[in-house]
C-alpha cells in the first residue's frame, strides 16, 4: 500500500512538472498603470523567425522560445520591450507595457508598405488609431479624416465627403484600403465620395502621407495618400477558441442618425475569423440657427398628382432631401500555417440607398429651382483582397507580400429638369484588377531595402438612357464614358533606408511606371472627330529625403516628384461640369507632373511641450485642367436640351501649392493638456497669359484647439473649429460661378465666410467591456457651409455612442 502511494506521488510530481513546462509558458501582457491586459501586442524574436499576437485577454504561449531567446513585444500604443524568455517567467509570466506618449515613436506602414518607426520618416504623416476612431464616432471615413483636425473635407451632399491636402484633391490624392488602390479610372477631378464606402467601425488605424507618394503608390499620389487599414482577424495562439467582439449603437440629432454594429472573432491556433456588420440611416440635415440667410432652405420641388410643383419649406433649416441610408458587411479569414507563411483574406462590400445630390437641388435657374430630381443611384464597392505573405532571411529578402485583389465598383447620376417629364441616367461600372509583390531586405543594421513590381487593370462600363417617368419608355442616350475602356498600369520600385547612426536616417527611393488607355468613342450622339484613343505614356519618379533626431528635436527634410497619368473621365468624359458648361472627351493627354519639397520640425520641451512646423511647396507642371474648347469647330452644343460652352481636361498649366502646417501640445500635468493646430494652404494657376487666378481646391486656413483632460477611465475634451474667410477675390473663378454654393457680399459677389464652433465631448469607460461616449457639436448652433460645399453643416448636435466589447 505504502509503495503504491509513493508511486502515485511520483506520478503527481512528473505530472506537475510536465504540466508547468507544457502550460507554464502562457504569458500575460499588462499596462503597467491600470493593470488591464493588453490585446494585438506583436511578439517576436530578433531575426523575426518567430512570433505571434497577443489574443483578447492578452496572452500568448511562449514555449516556442529558446530560455536564453531575446523576446520584443511591441504595440503602436505602447513603447516596445524586450526580454529573454528566462527572465520573463521569474517575473511570474508577466509583461508590463508603458503607454507611449511620443507621438514620433508610433510604427507606420504607409511610407515603405512595411513597418517603419515614425521618427525615422522625413514626410508628415497623420496617424488615427482605433481607440481614437472610437472616441470621434465618425458618421463616416470622411468624417474620420476631417476630425483628425489636418485634412480639410467638402461635402455636396449628406452622402459625401471629399479630401482636400495640401491644394490637391480627388484624382490627385490616393484612397487604400488595405495596400490596395481605391482609386480607379474613373476618379473624376470634381468632388467624389468614395471614401465613404470604407466603413469606420472596421478601420484599425487610418495614415495620412500629407504629400507625394508616388515611388510607392504611383499614379495620382500627387497631394497625399490616404491608407485605411481595417481589422485583422485575432489567433488563439492556444488550444482554447478565442471568441470576442464588439456591439456599437448610435445617435446624432442633427440627421436623427440610427446606426448598429455588430463585429465579432473566432480565433482557432492557426485559424481566425473576424465578419462584421454595419447599418446606419440619415434623415435629412438640419443646419443652424444663427447665420447667413443665403444657406436656408426656403422651398423644394416636390411631386402632386405627378406634377413638379415647388412648395414653401415649413422649417427651412432642414436641408430637405439630404437623408440616405448604407449597408456595411466585411468577412476576414486569417490562417498562419507556421512560423513562415501567413494567407488572410479580406471581403468588403458597401452600398448605399438613392441619395440626392444636394447641390444640385438648390440649384436656380431664371428665379427658379433648375431641377426636378438630381440624385445618385446606390453606390456600391465589392473588394475582395488576397494577402500572402513569407518570412525569409534569404538573399534576397527578409519578408515578402504577395496582394491580389479585385474590386467592383458602381455608380449611376439621375438628373431631371423642373417640369420635365425625361429622367436623363448614366450607369457606370469599373471592375479593378490588381496584383502587387513587395520585398523587404535588411543588409546590415545599417541599410534596409524595400522594393516591388505592380500591376493594376480597370475596364469601365457605361451606360446611358432617357427614362419617360410618365409612361416608363427609355430611350437610348450618350453615356457618359466610352464603354468598355481600359486603363492599365505597370510599375516597379525600389526604396532605400540608411541609418549610419541612431539619430539620422536617409531614406530614397525610384519608380518607374508605365500606363496603357484604349477608348472606342460612339459618335451616335455627338461627331466627335475621332473615334478611339490609345495612349501608352510612362514616368520616372523619385524622392530622397533625411529625417535627424538631435536631442529633443526631430529635423525632416523631403524633396520628390510625383505624377498623374490621365485617366477615363479625363480621356473620355461627357458631362454638364457646371450650369451651362459641358465636357468633351480629349484623347490628346499627357501626364501631370509634381515637383515637391517639404522641411518640417518638431521640438520638444522639457517632459511638457511639443511644437511641430512643416513648410511644403508642389509645382505641377502640365496640369490637367479643364479649359474652353471646341468640338469640330464648335465652342457651344446642344447637351440635355441647354445650349452649352464646350470645354474639356486638358495639358494647359502650371499651377503651385504652398503653405504651412503647425501643432502644439502643452500638458500641464499627467491628466490635462492643450492642443492646437493650424494648417495655411495656398494656391494658384498659371494662365496662359503670364497671370495667375487662385487654385480650386486650396481650402481656407483651418484649424482647431483642444483642452483635455482624461483619467484612467474618463475623458472630456472641449475644443473650437474654425476656418478663415475666402474673398470673391481669392476664389477660383470656377467657384465664382457658383453663387448658389456661397453667401453674397456687400458688392453682390459671391464669398465664403469665416466660422468657428465651440464643442464638447466626453468618454466614459464603465468598465474594460462597456464603454460611453456623449457629444455636444456646435453649441452655440451656428449656421456655416464649409469652402466648396453645396450642403451646410450640421447645427446644433448631441451624439451618444455605446460600445460593448466581449
Amino acid at each position: 500500500m505504502k509503495y503504491s502511494n509513493k508511486i502515485k506521488g511520483i506520478v503527481v510530481f512528473i505530472s506537475f512538472i510536465f504540466s508547468q513546462a507544457l502550460f507554464g509558458q502562457e504569458i500575460q501582457v499588462k499596462d503597467i498603470v491600470n493593470n488591464r491586459n493588453i490585446s494585438s501586442v506583436n511578439v517576436y524574436n530578433d531575426n523575426q523567425s518567430k512570433g505571434g499576437i497577443t489574443n483578447a485577454r492578452g496572452k500568448m504561449d511562449i514555449s516556442i522560445f529558446a530560455d536564453d531567446e531575446k523576446i520584443t513585444f511591441r504595440h503602436i500604443s505602447y513603447l516596445p520591450v524586450s526580454y529573454t524568455k528566462q527572465q520573463i517567467l521569474e517575473n511570474k509570466n508577466i509583461v508590463y507595457l508603458v503607454k507611449e506618449t511620443a507621438e514620433l515613436s508610433k510604427i507606420v506602414i504607409s511610407v515603405s508598405k512595411w513597418q517603419q518607426n515614425k521618427k525615422e520618416i522625413p514626410q508628415k504623416i497623420v496617424s488615427i488609431d482605433s481607440k481614437e476612431i472610437v472616441y470621434t464616432t465618425p458618421q463616416t471615413a470622411a468624417d474620420l479624416l476631417e476630425r483628425s483636425g489636418k485634412i480639410f473635407v467638402q461635402k455636396s451632399q449628406l452622402g459625401g465627403g471629399s479630401p482636400m491636402i495640401r491644394g490637391f484633391s480627388t484624382n490627385r490624392l490616393l484612397l487604400s484600403v488595405d495596400g490596395v488602390r481605391m482609386n480607379n479610372a474613373i476618379f473624376r477631378g470634381g468632388n467624389i465620395q468614395n471614401v465613404i464606402s470604407i466603413d469606420p467601425f472596421t478601420i484599425k488605424n487610418t495614415e495620412v502621407i500629407l504629400g507625394p507618394g508616388s515611388v510607392i503608390y504611383g499614379s495620382d499620389a500627387i497631394g497625399g495618400v490616404m491608407n485605411f487599414y481595417t481589422k485583422t482577424p485575432k489567433l488563439s495562439w492556444s488550444e482554447e477558441t478565442l471568441v470576442s467582439g464588439n456591439a456599437n449603437t448610435r445617435y446624432a440629432s442633427a440627421n436623427r442618425e440610427k446606426t448598429g454594429h455588430f463585429d465579432i472573432n473566432i480565433g482557432l491556433k492557426k485559424w481566425a475569423f473576424l465578419t462584421s456588420v454595419s447599418y446606419s440611416d440619415f434623415d435629412d440635415l438640419r443646419m443652424g440657427e444663427n447665420g447667413r440667410d443665403e444657406y436656408l432652405r426656403p422651398e423644394f420641388v416636390t411631386s402632386i398628382n405627378g406634377q413638379d410643383v415647388v412648395v414653401n419649406n415649413s422649417n427651412p433649416l432642414n436641408q430637405r432631401f439630404t437623408g440616405y441610408s448604407q449597408l456595411n458587411l466585411t468577412q476576414r479569414a486569417k490562417l498562419v500555417s507556421d512560423d513562415i507563411w501567413e494567407f488572410d483574406l479580406g471581403l468588403h462590400y458597401a452600398t448605399t440607398s438613392d441619395y440626392p445630390r444636394y447641390d444640385r437641388l438648390i440649384q436656380y435657374r431664371n428665379e427658379a429651382l433648375r431641377f426636378g430630381d438630381w440624385y445618385y443611384g446606390p453606390q456600391r464597392w465589392f473588394m475582395a483582397n488576397f494577402q500572402t505573405q513569407k518570412k525569409g532571411n534569404n538573399t534576397y529578402y527578409d519578408n515578402v507580400k504577395f496582394t491580389n485583389a479585385y474590386q467592383r465598383f458602381e455608380e449611376s447620376r439621375n438628373s431631371r429638369n423642373f417640369q420635365d417629364v425625361i429622367l436623363n441616367v448614366t450607369e457606370e461600372k469599373v471592375d479593378a484588377i490588381s496584383s502587387s509583390l513587395d520585398f523587404e531586405k535588411r543588409f546590415n543594421p545599417k541599410i534596409k531595402t524595400f522594393y516591388g513590381l505592380e500591376y493594376v487593370y480597370n475596364k469601365v462600363h457605361s451606360d446611358g438612357y432617357d427614362k419617360n417617368i410618365t409612361t416608363d419608355e427609355i430611350t437610348d442616350a450618350a453615356s457618359r464614358y466610352p464603354d468598355g475602356a481600359t486603363w492599365q498600369s505597370m510599375a516597379a520600385y525600389a526604396s532605400l533606408e540608411y541609418k549610419p547612426n541612431p539619430k539620422f536616417t536617409l531614406q530614397s527611393g525610384l519608380r518607374y511606371n508605365h500606363i496603357f488607355i484604349h477608348a472606342d468613342f460612339d459618335t451616335t450622339f455627338y461627331p466627335f472627330p475621332f473615334t478611339e484613343a490609345n495612349t501608352s505614356t510612362g514616368a520616372f519618379t523619385g524622392s530622397i529625403g533625411f529625417s535627424w533626431l538631435p536631442n529633443k528635436w526631430q529635423i525632416t527634410a523631403n524633396i520628390g516628384t510625383a505624377f498623374r497619368a490621365p485617366n477615363i473621365d479625363d480621356i473620355g468624359k461627357v458631362f454638364d461640369s457646371e450650369p451651362g458648361s459641358v465636357i468633351v472627351p480629349n484623347p490628346n493627354l499627357a501626364p501631370e507632373h509634381a515637383y515637391s519639397a517639404e522641411f518640417g520640425i518638431q521640438k520638444k520641451i522639457g517632459s511638457r511641450f511639443d511644437i511641430n512646423f512643416t513648410a511644403f511647396y508642389t509645382l505641377l507642371d502640365d496640369a490637367l485642367i479643364r479649359k474652353d474648347f471646341n468640338l469640330n469647330g464648335a465652342t457651344e452644343i446642344m447637351y440635355n436640351g441647354e445650349l452649352s460652352n464646350v470645354q474639356a481636361i486638358q495639358n494647359a498649366s502650371k499651377v503651385y501649392t504652398y503653405g504651412f502646417e503647425f501643432g502644439f501640445a502643452a500638458k500641464f500635468d499627467k491628466r490635462t493638456q492643450i492642443t492646437a493646430d493650424l494648417t495655411i494652404p495656398r494656391g494658384e494657376e498659371e494662365q496662359a497669359d503670364g497671370t495667375s487666378v487662385p487654385l480650386r481646391h486650396v481650402s481656407p486656413i483651418f484649424g482647431n484647439v483642444h483642452f483635455i483632460y482624461k483619467n484612467e477611465r474618463f475623458k472630456f475634451d472641449v475644443f473650437t473649429n474654425f476656418n478663415s474667410s475666402i474673398t470673391f477675390e481669392n476664389l477660383a473663378p470656377s467657384e465664382r460661378s457658383k453663387a448658389y454654393l456661397y453667401a453674397i457680399d456687400e458688392n453682390g459677389n459671391p464669398f465664403s465666410p469665416s466660422w468657428l464652433t465651440f464643442n464638447a465631448k466626453s468618454n466614459f469607460e464603465i468598465n474594460d467591456n462597456i464603454n460611453i461616449t456623449a457629444a455636444l457639436e456646435n453649441i452655440t448652433d451656428q449656421r456655416y457651409r464649409t469652402y466648396s460645399s453645396g450642403i451646410s453643416a450640421p447645427g446644433r448636435n448631441l451624439i451618444l455612442s455605446f460600445n460593448y466589447t466581449f
